[in-house]
């Protein structure tokens, strides 16, 4: 007799029209819950009724699905999630190389199974007294810069002590680097030397987790949301970095109005070029050459004759209302520790010295408030000098709320002096340099405590720079939301700004534009 047949029963009838391309599932088959995601969905008016095809987490293949009923397995298998291996450090290397400025700087290597993985050690012009220790060798050669000192330790001292460690613990190797070292500025080694490690240790470890190294980062973050960067255009400069009679160092342009990252760097250029030719129309073609981070030094003397030309360039460029300014007076620089005044004469001869520009604490904040009514001032870095708190808390109490007051040389990237900051309200924003703390760690650490505290932390190069861009990835990993990386012009400035244009295709992140003071809280 032949079996019975099952009675035919009616297929149920789903609207998918839903869905889309990237949708997340849980889809239950015989008591089991799959998680899936949608692969394909069809358009056009009879989308409700297609097909959609699903894949599954931890499985090979895929199902087609119609109506509600699976219709189709393709090669469903179980598979099992690779897992990144231990990075472990086979070969530690260093070597002197040249910086943008032409002076030495440490350069190292890292060798896992993965790979050979470099890092370029960054150097500043206008450091702070807090910042760690850049060693550097003494004597003739190369003026006395020569880093042979700081390449020597990496190879002799750190690298015998971390062959063999897995190179993804980074905060464990910071760790044991500062130990090692014994001093509290980094002294003994020399943080170029610490940095340098720390520095490749993050790439071989992203390379160990199959991630691009702004994921990495991000993890030893905590995992703030990633966003695209602000860029802080340095247009012009004056102070220690140009030879003009301008007191303040740099000048900024601040796109917040572009609508993404690759917008942001076309308006940017636009103006600068247009900024270029106004300055070369007004001071002659001798005053648009390009400074160590790519601004112009025209012949100023009168920082706000820096302001009017930003607006006027802005202007011309069609941008007024997109794009905004900004400043980073280095004031350390121009302060009188003999006087206790701020000398805005400083560069100029003697007898060419005014009065009225030496200024008492208070009245340079009050010049700063009067400044930013008749300007559209967005950023204030190193405002005041580096050890003047109440200067810095009473223009942060007065200002604050409209302009972010940044703290460079006020801070260093220490955690320690940062609260010190915290407590005193004496700014709203953090500076980030990687070297002026020496580890990577320890710069996480600062921004951490800044994020805590809802404070900016804006992320900077520095003015002896090279081709290495691990910066641009640092910005997008601790979602810092703004950046300072020079003018658009000048290799080893366009190199992070170009590796900024790569990683906004790969993520897809939003632009921080307005919200860029949202600093690990976008």
């Amino acid at each position: 007799m032949a079996p019975k047949k099952a009675p035919k029963q009616d297929l149920k009838v789903y609207d998918y029209s839903g869905l889309e391309k990237g949708m997340k599932l849980q889809v239950e088959s015989e008591g089991q819950w799959f998680s899936g995601e949608v692969k394909e969905v069809a358009t056009g008016g009879k989308r409700a009724k297609a097909p959609i095809k699903v894949t599954y987490v931890g499985y090979t293949g895929y199902d087609e699905w119609i109506g509600g009923d699976r219709i189709r397995s393709k090669v469903l298998k179980v598979t099992t999630a690779e897992k990144a291996e231990p990075a472990k450090i086979l070969k530690v290397h260093a070597r002197e190389i040249l910086d943008s400025r032409g002076n030495p700087t440490v350069e190292v290597e890292l060798t896992t199974k993965d790979g050979v993985f470099r890092a370029d050690v960054p150097s500043g012009a206008s450091t702070g007294e807090n910042e760690a220790v850049e060693l550097r060798d003494g004597g003739s050669r190369f003026l006395g810069k020569g880093v042979e000192k700081a390449v020597k330790n990496v190879i002799d001292v750190i690298g015998p002590k971390i062959k063999g460690k897995d190179a993804r613990n980074v905060k464990a190797l910071d760790e044991l680097m500062i130990k090692l070292d014994g001093t509290e500025n980094k002294s003994t080694l020399g943080a170029n030397a610490i940095l340098g490690v720390s520095m490749a240790a993050c790439r071989a470890g992203a390379a160990a987790n199959k991630e691009p190294l702004y994921k990495f980062l991000n993890k030893m973050a905590g995992k703030p949301k990633m966003v695209m960067p602000v860029p802080c255009f340095n247009a012009i400069n004056g102070g220690v970095h140009a030879g003009n009679y301008l007191p303040f160092q740099e000048f900024f342009l601040i796109p917040l109005g572009a609508a993404n990252f690759k917008e942001a760097m076309m308006m940017g250029s636009e103006t600068y070029h247009t900024l270029k030719g106004i300055i070369k129309s007004q001071y002659g073609i001798d005053s648009t050459a390009v400074g160590d981070e790519g601004g112009f030094a025209p012949k100023l003397s009168d920082p706000e004759d820096a302001m009017k030309l930003l607006v006027a360039a802005i202007d011309k460029a069609g941008y007024t209302g997109k794009i905004f300014v900004g400043s980073d007076p280095a004031a350390s620089e121009t302060f009188d520790k003999e006087k206790g005044k701020y000398n805005l004469d400083f560069k100029k001869p003697a007898a060419e010295q005014s009065a009225k520009n030496l200024k008492t604490g208070s009245e340079l904040v009050d010049w700063w408030v009067e400044m930013s009514e008749k300007y559209p001032v967005k950023l204030l870095e190193d405002p005041c000098d580096e050890n003047d708190f109440e200067s810095h808390a009473s223009l942060t109490a007065k200002i604050g709320e409209k302009i972010e007051i940044v703290g460079d040389d006020l801070y260093c990237t220490n955690p320690k002096i940062v609260q010190k900051g915290v407590e005193l309200k004496a700014t709203n924003a953090m500076l980030l340099k990687v070297n002026q703390i020496g580890t990577i760690s320890e710069a996480i650490a600062a921004y951490q405590l800044c994020v805590d505290n809802s404070w900016g932390v804006f992320c900077s190069h520095r003015s002896g720079e090279t081709e290495d861009h691990f910066l641009a990835d640092l910005t997008v990993g601790l979602g810092t939301g703004h950046l300072k990386t020079g003018a658009p012009c000048r290799s080893e400035r366009n190199c992070k700004y170009n590796q900024l244009l790569r990683i906004e295709e790969e993520l897809k992140a939003a632009y921080a534009g307005y919200d860029f003071r949202k600093s690990g809280k976008f």
